[in-house]
């Protein structure tokens, strides 16, 4: 399923034109982003909860030399499906 697909389900059950439906998407997606910038957790009750966490640095190697490399530290976002999505989703 791709951004446009979601784009023509929400236009669909809310009744709403493609154009107002894609607003809604990105002010949503902006909207989460924002907040994991600044509180770093997001909880949707029944959906889920999205939350910024820490990689440590780490070596790895290159696939195709076989060469060791660094990885630095990093930050990724993790996502924890709430008791609702993960009965809907059975």
């Amino acid at each position: 399923m791709t951004k446009g697909d979601v784009i023509a389900m929400i236009a669909e059950k809310a009744g709403l034109t493609k154009a107002a439906a894609e607003k809604a998407l990105n002010a949503f997606l902006a909207s989460v982003e924002e907040a994991l910038v600044k509180e770093g957790k997001l909880t949707l009750t029944g959906f889920g909860t999205f939350e910024v966490g820490e990689r440590a640095a780490r070596k790895g190697r290159n696939p195709r030399t076989g060469e060791e490399i660094d990885i630095p530290a990093c930050k990724v976002v993790k996502f924890r499906a709430g008791k609702m999505l993960k009965e809907a989703v059975k």
